[in-house]
């Protein structure tokens, strides 16, 4: 694997899938979350760098563990992405790494629940960019 640039329109297409990624997530949208990932993409968290859940595997096992984490919440969240960084591994392969401030609007007012680190590994499906493994390290258990 090499550490070579995207072109910037690979670049942009691999950042709007993260984009949608997140917006799913807040929205509670699995149709668009479901677009964003492949059929066999995996989600594994750490807190801290310890222990953690998953890694959660499939697509339709993300699903269900994104229903069952959303249908109690009250609260409006907001997957804040920032410094999001793009490279390419191979031909049909991309890492970003990025960071995530998860916001609520609990209590009247915004706050921020937990902060962390991302890393995606993207595959390049059916002319689209998609999440195969999704890393998540966050700073806190909330």
């Amino acid at each position: 694997m090499s550490d070579e640039n995207l072109d910037p329109a690979q670049r942009f297409a691999v950042q709007d899938t993260l984009a949608r990624y997140a917006f799913a997530l807040d929205q509670h949208d699995l149709v668009g979350l479901e677009r964003s990932l492949t059929e066999d993409a995996t989600w594994t968290f750490t807190i801290a760098g310890g222990a953690g859940i998953g890694p959660v595997a499939g697509r339709p096992a993300i699903l269900e563990f994104v229903r069952r984490a959303t249908e109690t919440q009250t609260d409006q969240r907001r997957h804040n992405l920032t410094d999001v960084v793009v490279r390419r591994s191979d031909a049909a392969t991309a890492v970003a790494r990025g960071y995530l401030m998860l916001t609520s609007n609990a209590g009247g007012g915004p706050s921020v629940i937990t902060t962390g680190a991302y890393e995606w590994i993207l595959r390049h499906v059916e002319g689209e960019w998609r999440i195969a493994t999704l890393l998540l390290d966050m700073d806190n258990a909330q």
